[in-house]
């Protein structure tokens, strides 16, 4: 019996060796990974790819209130940390060190001798606000710890206390509270609220007031007023005026006045001010045909500086507040800029910029001098610029001739004939492609003679407020007819193939392509469905509660009895039974927006049916992976699944 025993035991020993001998060949998902029918990956795919998937891109955190210095976001191990820079290229120096990423950050505004920064856990956004200090980088929490978001920080000019918002209340409503974070305890409810949209805009010289904004949906938002002392709200903007965006507002330097962003009576936002004595308001950029995005006045108020969005492309304005004259600021590279913010001298401006072939870094522009310095470059990995695609803005008319946009991406010319296609669809549903750089997707174009097509379907914010209003309620499935029509568009490109186009999108952009699979089963060769949405009676149901109604204003109110009907008539996973082609659905465990159960229904129907369906849920990710290991495996698993179904 020992003999048998021990026989069985060594054969079972053998048996596994010759297992892990096999999977020294293959990529292994890490203990966080749920897989379910993906293909096995080899290493040498792994080692292909690496060239692209090293690259990394650096973004403005904060400016030091006395010093030259700022603090960068950018990733150095698995996920996004902060990193102090003292001078022009200088060194980054990590400051946090956590296994979660780290986002916004705000130093203390007299000495910036610490910062307060936000972290979540796994990706939950619930984000916690921590102090840290800057001599010992030791990190103490400052909220609850529990359940609730917590952010849109603005301290008092004293540097003594900050006002921030928190749904700790109840989980639903975005309430105002005040804090020192050097006595935590202090912590007080300035201003109780219902709704999920609301957060401070911007505090009055005096420090004795807050303006309030209250975000209701993409096309709706107001502006209040808040006597700190007596907790008073007194509207600014007209409650009653719907459909109007009202934003972005700031002090001027004028006596009851403000400067802030509306598209009131226009199609795009504009800069504006406005008199809160008599409400006359004075618009200011009208001559421009396009969104102006954000804006930063300088620290004394004589200069402001604005960022525009100009068919997918930005350019960057400085204004002289007292004759309201602006100009281009000229010799920036034609790409993406944001986050435009004066140091506290009033004689410089740090910014994000990235192109087509560059990731995003941090530059200052010094303002009496025009010149610009780059403050980081971000290294990326072994690509070349002769890796890099860079894209064409196209244009195609939908069902109802209404002109949609988007950017092509094309192959790299060293492939020959009909090129397969993946059409990238953004989320939001207000989001907007932009001619971005690729990163690690220029793997596809370059190394496997894949072109790509970002489109900007009805709904995409930059267009204009009537367009981004085209998909609301009942008319969503239209904006799934413009990449019907794109799809037309394709079979017309003598370059692209038509019989090899393969959906894929996130978030919003995840329902498109769930829909998209049912509604043109026969146009496409297979779809990747990133948290998507696949029923949105289910999603409204279980989505978190401070964003339920924000949705409902864009999507519809699925208490109605006849939207909740629109909604199960057009759900893709009411519709399973016309999905005829592969599968692949990818889902953070933790994701507050598009509940995991979302996909975990879509993805038992299809296999109920003998659908061919592949399955990635990370159990330490959110709305969308962000730690490397996962991204890594993602990439990998799209790479293998465009193998098997898109590229043969």
């Amino acid at each position: 019996m020992k003999l048998k025993n021990a026989l069985l035991a060594t054969s079972f020993l053998a048996l596994f060796i010759a297992h892990a001998q096999q999977k020294k060949g293959v990529v292994v998902p890490n203990e966080n990974l749920i897989t379910e029918n993906i293909a096995e990956i080899p290493k040498e795919l792994s080692n292909d790819v690496k060239k692209y998937s090293e690259s990394r891109s650096a973004s403005l955190a904060e400016i030091h209130p006395l010093k030259n210095e700022i603090i960068v976001n950018t990733r150095f191990g698995s996920t996004s940390q902060l990193h102090h820079v003292s001078q022009v290229m200088g060194a980054r120096t990590q400051i946090t060190f956590f296994d979660e990423p780290v986002s916004a950050a705000s130093y203390e505004p007299t000495k910036g001798e610490y910062l307060v920064y936000s972290k979540d856990i796994g990706g939950n956004e619930f984000g916690q606000l921590f102090k840290l200090d800057l001599k010992t980088l030791q990190s103490t929490l400052l909220t609850d710890g529990g359940r609730s978001q917590n952010g849109g920080i603005t301290w008092r000019k004293d540097g003594k206390g900050f006002y921030y918002s928190s749904t700790k209340r109840n989980g639903g409503d975005r309430d105002i509270y005040y804090m020192d974070p050097n006595n935590p305890k202090t912590e007080k409810l300035i201003l109780q609220v219902k709704g999920g949209g609301w957060g401070i805009q911007d505090i009055s010289p005096d420090g004795k007031q807050l303006v309030i904004g209250e975000y209701v949906s993409i096309n709706e938002s107001y502006l209040w007023l808040l006597d700190i002392a007596t907790g008073k709200l007194t509207e600014i903007s007209d409650r009653n005026s719907k459909g109007v965006s009202q934003s972005d507002a700031t002090f001027s330097n004028v006596p009851n006045e403000i400067w802030f962003l509306t598209d009131k009576d226009n199609e795009f936002e504009r800069l504006a001010s406005m008199n809160l004595k008599t409400k006359k308001t004075t618009y200011y950029t009208s001559t421009i045909p396009w969104n102006v995005e954000n804006y930063d006045v300088s620290e004394d108020k004589k200069s402001i500086v604005f960022i525009t969005n100009e068919a997918g492309l930005n350019k960057m304005y400085l204004m002289n507040t007292a004759t309201k004259a602006y100009k281009e600021v000229k010799n920036l590279p034609i790409g993406l800029i944001s986050d435009a913010r004066f140091t506290k001298n009033n004689q410089n401006i740090f910014f994000n910029q990235s192109t087509a072939q560059s990731a995003s870094d941090v530059y200052q522009l010094n303002i009496q001098t025009g010149k610009t310095n780059r403050w980081t470059e971000s290294e990326l990995g072994e690509m070349q610029k002769s890796d890099m695609s860079v894209p064409k803005y196209v244009e195609w008319k939908s069902f109802d001739d209404l002109k949609i946009s988007g950017f092509y991406y094309p192959a790299s010319p060293k492939f020959k004939g009909k090129r397969p296609v993946i059409i990238m669809i953004h989320g939001g549903p207000e989001g907007q492609s932009m001619a971005s750089f690729l990163g690690s997707n220029n793997f596809y174009t370059s190394e496997m003679g894949v072109s790509l097509l970002y489109p900007n379907v009805r709904g995409s914010s930059g267009f204009g407020k009537t367009y981004l209003a085209k998909d609301n309620g009942f008319l969503r499935e239209d904006s799934v007819k413009d990449i019907g029509a794109l799809l037309d568009w394709i079979a017309k490109q003598p370059e692209l193939d038509k019989d090899k186009i393969m959906i894929m999108g996130g978030s919003y952009g995840g329902y498109l392509t769930l829909a998209t699979a049912f509604h043109y089963a026969d146009k496409i060769k297979c779809s990747v469905d990133i948290v998507g949405i696949s029923n949105f009676n289910t999603f409204l149901k279980n989505t978190e509660e401070y964003r339920r109604d924000l949705r409902r204003a864009e999507y519809g109110d699925e208490r109605d009895p006849k939207m909740a009907a629109f909604f199960d008539k057009m759900a893709p996973l009411n519709n399973t039974d016309k999905i005829k082609k592969p599968m692949f659905i990818i889902q953070g465990t933790n994701d507050p927006r598009v509940p995991v159960t979302e996909a975990m229904q879509m993805r038992d129907k299809l296999k109920a049916q003998g659908n061919t369906v592949w399955y990635l849920e990370a159990k330490d990710e959110g709305h969308g992976f962000k730690k490397k290991a996962n991204i890594d495996y993602q990439r990998l698993a799209v790479i293998r699944f465009m193998e098997e179904y898109l590229v043969k």
